[in-house]
């Protein structure tokens, strides 16, 4: 079910009536609810693939129990390593196998040895990846002690489930959104037309600004072979937007149709092209899932206490496996490690942190120093998205090959003016409101009611009025 469709639009305001308005005394029931809603919304693509969400539900449920207590650490270690196995047993298989199946071959292949094998036809379940590494925050926190098990199973099913995050994130921990199922919840009218104006906020996003640059960035990168250098540019640019409009749009609608129900999930992104240097940006895009990565793997591996080597070692890892989480192609394989090499000046210099702040905080212009950092930023992640983007390795050095040709300084072959509006529109309010957790929080309160209510009636009309045609959530494939 998709947050853009009519069918999320039915959806939502009778899952909402019936969590406040019948079942508002009785917080399990609220949580049953919240676990039937969400399977009814996983399942409206297949519900085949519920079996694996309730699978892992139910390994990490009982093996958390046996985690907790006095268990003897050998016991533990076991179980442990038995929630590692399903959970990245089922991710590996329906996300990996005919990747390293093909590989394999090619690499017999190589060294003159043909070899018979047949890929198998698996269809990757939406959201594996997220509600994987969610569920495995749970055992490995209970398993290090920082979390107690819990011995509802249905909260539990609730958080794993929890139907606005499922698909694409945030990816929450245990400690911080598990508690919330546990705790009797209120309606809060504030909180929940806070949550509504991030969910429009989200809605413009996609809609207006990520299914905008797709419909021209598809037909650039499907032709690449045919376009000018300065073409090729601007779909790469389109291609920054519409990734950043997509899967921030759906975390804006996600976080705010959590709290419609009573609930906090963590800020997914915090402006991230505004950035001034690379580590800031990796501070920024997608948090949820870059601190469970260093939460999980990259402190456990030793962080950056280590020498030179163990620094830049944990980096790769870090980054590579960063790509090789969001898909089976090579291209994001090199995605990651394209990253970890604009990240390794920034570590060995120690200048990795040097920018923690809200860039030009209190003020609305900032420096001419920090237009070039962010420009120098911007520029650096616009390469880097080519190779998230194209097809292959093949396609995307051709696609760099002739975007930094001569022709990059002619006039592009599309020019989308209205488009363009748009994200002038789209980033001035972003930049604007850039101190808050999204880019309406504090805008909107500073206007008059009049005032106030026309602009996000206005950017209610810019989505109503959008007619490119609906395009599915680009993470939906990882």
């Amino acid at each position: 079910m998709l947050f853009t469709s009519i069918d999320f639009a039915v959806f939502l305001p009778i899952v909402f009536f019936l969590y406040w308005f019948v079942f508002k005394k009785n917080l399990r029931a609220q949580n049953g609810l919240i676990v039937i809603a969400s399977y009814v919304f996983y399942g409206w693509w297949d519900w085949r693939f519920l079996s694996l969400i309730v699978l892992s539900s139910l390994v990490d449920f009982f093996v958390a129990r046996g985690l907790s207590g006095d268990a003897p650490e050998r016991r533990r270690k076991l179980l442990l390593g038995l929630s590692l196995a399903v959970n990245l047993g089922l991710l590996g298989f329906f996300k990996y196998f005919n990747f390293f199946l093909d590989n394999f071959v090619s690499a017999f292949s190589f060294f003159g040895v043909e070899m018979s094998v047949r890929s198998l036809n698996i269809i990757l379940p939406a959201g594996i990846s997220f509600y994987t590494f969610q569920t495995l925050s749970y055992t490995i926190d209970v398993y290090r002690r920082k979390l107690d098990h819990t011995q509802d199973i249905v909260a539990f099913l609730a958080y794993v489930s929890f139907f606005p995050q499922l698909v694409a994130g945030p990816i929450e921990r245990a400690t911080h959104l598990l508690p919330q199922f546990h705790r009797p919840r209120t309606m809060d009218y504030a909180k929940s037309v806070d949550g509504l104006r991030q969910m429009l906020w989200g809605l413009f996003k996609k809609v207006v600004i990520a299914d905008g640059c797709a419909y021209y960035a598809n037909d650039i990168f499907a032709a690449s072979g045919d376009h000018s250098g300065s073409t090729l540019l601007l779909g790469a640019i389109l291609f920054t937007f519409q990734i950043y409009g997509d899967f921030s749009g759906y975390s804006d609608i996600a976080i705010g149709t959590s709290r419609l129900f009573g609930f906090d999930l963590m800020q997914n992104f915090a402006f991230p092209y505004f950035s001034r240097d690379i580590a800031e940006f990796w501070r920024r895009w997608h948090i949820s899932l870059s601190t469970w990565f260093r939460d999980y793997l990259y402190i456990p591996l030793g962080g950056s206490r280590g020498g030179t080597w163990m620094k830049v070692r944990n980096t790769f890892i870090i980054f590579l496996v960063s790509g090789f989480w969001h898909g089976a192609n090579w291209t994001f394989i090199v995605w990651g490690a394209l990253n970890a090499l604009y990240f390794l000046p920034l570590l060995l210099t120690k200048r990795n942190r040097q920018n923690l702040g809200v860039v030009a905080q209190g003020k609305y212009f900032p420096s001419g120093r920090e237009i070039l950092q962010m420009g120098m930023t911007f520029g650096l992640t616009v390469i880097a998205w080519v190779f998230f983007r194209a097809e292959n390795l093949t396609h995307a050095i051709s696609y760099l090959g002739g975007m930094f040709s001569t022709s990059l300084f002619s006039v592009p072959a599309v020019l989308p003016k209205s488009l363009m509006v748009y994200i002038v529109f789209f980033m001035v309010i972003e930049w604007l409101g850039r101190e808050g957790a999204y880019a309406l929080q504090n805008i909107g309160g500073k206007l008059p009611v009049v005032a106030r209510w026309s602009f996000y009636y206005a950017i209610f009309i810019f989505i109503f009025l959008s007619e490119v045609p609906p395009q599915q959530f680009v993470y939906f494939q990882f």
